[in-house]
């Protein structure tokens, strides 16, 4: 069984009409996993409310007037914290509700020692600790991570971010801590314009792969057994986050990527490979077909192995 995080109130985090990040996201993934021939296999859980408690995980990471600034636009019926990233009335509250997902999937996976999903919006590893952007609003992954570090048993925490753009937001947010690694392989040029090769960390503890437009996967295998699985199994992590974005995708239409569906079952056969504590949590991915095959070869691997 695979335990996969979701409630229907993401879908209350409203972005407009035409805007890529929409809730229709999730219901197409919700429908392809119900019915996948392995959704038997699936338990579904709702996310812990929120409490006091997720909010002073959020102000860990991110400024009191950050935090501040979502929740009054959210009040005030709505607004934008930049040109492509909108809060709508429920938005501050659903950001929360996500955080509260994210860190329920640790627990998860460490109570069962096996793989968690965690489906939830808004995505987050745009996210810095002063702004949201990019449709990001609270650093998800790395609220996570810190999270996790206070687990019992927990001193080394991997985050790979395999979304199709850099997650700025979450490299700016661990790269001073040497209990976490950030990896990230990404488009480049793309937005956000981060993530070069030489951007390594404070602490060594970050590894960025730029990509060019139109890699595929003869371009993504190599680099995985080159550099990404000896980075992340040389430092023994204790947990493995993966912001999962699925926006590399060729039917994607944020980006110039070729890989498809079923690269993804290779992905996540790799991460496996490093350990079986991996926390799935939804960034990116923008055409609702191929983003649900994804995540469905992404948690069909999972049950494969771990089953």
């Amino acid at each position: 069984m695979l335990p996969v995080i979701y409630s229907e109130e993401f879908l209350e985090h409203k972005t407009g009409s035409y805007h890529p990040e929409k809730p229709e996201r999730l219901t197409a993934i919700v429908e392809a996993l119900k019915n996948a021939t392995f959704a038997e296999k699936i338990t579904w859980l709702t996310p812990t409310p929120v409490t006091q408690d997720i909010i002073q995980w959020i102000q860990k990471v991110h400024t009191t007037a950050h935090i501040q600034r979502v929740k009054t636009i959210a009040e005030n019926g709505g607004g934008y914290l930049d040109g492509d990233t909108p809060i709508s009335p429920r938005s501050y509250d659903v950001a929360l509700l996500a955080v509260s997902a994210w860190l329920d999937g640790v627990n998860q996976v460490l109570t069962r020692n096996n793989p968690a999903f965690v489906l939830a919006r808004p995505p987050g590893h745009h996210a810095e600790r002063e702004t949201g952007m990019g449709f990001c609003l609270f650093s998800n992954a790395a609220i996570t991570a810190e999270y996790a570090l206070t687990q019992p048993g927990i001193n080394r925490v991997a985050i790979l971010d395999w979304d199709v753009h850099h997650g700025n937001g979450s490299q700016s947010i661990v790269e001073n801590n040497p209990q976490i690694i950030y990896c990230s392989l990404h488009q480049f040029p793309a937005y956000p314009g981060t993530g070069k090769a030489s951007d390594q960390g404070c602490h060594n503890n970050v590894l960025n792969i730029p990509l060019p437009p139109g890699s595929d996967i003869n371009t993504y295998n190599p680099i995985w057994q080159k550099k990404i699985i000896p980075f992340l199994s040389n430092f023994q992590p204790d947990i493995l986050i993966v912001s999962a974005g699925y926006d590399a995708l060729s039917e994607d239409p944020l980006a110039y990527m070729e890989l498809q569906p079923e690269n993804f079952s290779l992905f996540t056969q790799y991460c496996l490979s490093i350990t079986p504590k991996i926390l799935f949590g939804l960034e990116g991915g923008y055409d609702l077909p191929t983003l649900s095959k994804s995540v469905s070869c992404t948690i069909e691997t999972c049950l494969n192995i771990t089953s």
